[in-house]
């Protein structure tokens, strides 16, 4: 399992309660997704630079993936610009990934094309893995999770970042984050700002 999954699947779980926007964890997904390719020695960082290795491919598909749409010609990717092109409905690819495995299904076991389904987890080996990594404080897994509002309950810090590359990730992926909140504070001002104009018309 990927640093990528879990959070996918953690974030599943807690759903129901408290909903994480697909922007949010996409974005936190195309992070989880570095972590793993720096794990699998498929790339290193240059200050703020992605820069592939040209190691083995990893064995997971979307990781794969990823690792296929790294930017390989100088001056490489910066980290930022790698979240929100790679992260761009990577939310709905990995979730699109777990139904085609069949861990993630329709609520009543089918699909109604008529409404939206919901679409629930069952009970797996991915799914108990992904809790219990979240359980035992990953700390790039919690970091992550609690970054896109996944809510657990613990009685410890987390533990220590020990690797610098993560660290830069997990730091570029929490600048994302506050630079996609500002993008929709400020849409939702240019948006009532036209609808006062168009008010003001009809008066």
């Amino acid at each position: 399992m990927t640093t990528a999954r879990n959070l996918l699947i953690v974030a599943m779980d807690t759903a129901p309660d408290n909903p994480v926007k697909s922007g949010e964890l996409s974005l936190a997904l195309a992070g989880a997704e570095l972590i793993d390719l720096l794990g699998a020695e498929a790339i290193e960082l240059d200050e703020d630079r992605v820069v592939p290795t040209g190691g083995a491919a990893p064995t997971d598909r979307v990781l794969a993936e990823a690792a296929a749409a790294l930017r390989r010609e100088k001056p490489y990717e910066q980290l930022g610009d790698w979240l929100w092109r790679r992260g761009d409905s990577l939310a709905g690819a990995y979730a699109a990934g777990l139904e085609a495995e069949g861990l993630l299904v329709h609520r009543g076991g089918r699909r109604n094309p008529f409404r939206g389904d919901e679409l629930i987890l069952i009970d797996s080996p991915a799914r108990r893995e992904a809790t219990e990594s979240w359980n035992s404080l990953d700390p790039a897994l919690v970091t992550l999770g609690e970054a896109v509002g996944v809510q657990g309950e613990r009685d410890t810090d987390l533990p220590q970042i020990a690797d610098d590359r993560v660290a830069a990730v997990l730091a570029a992926v929490s600048d994302a984050l506050v630079e996609l909140e500002a993008v929709r504070q400020r849409r939702s001002i240019e948006q009532a700002g036209f609808d006062n104009v168009w008010r003001g018309l009809d008066e």
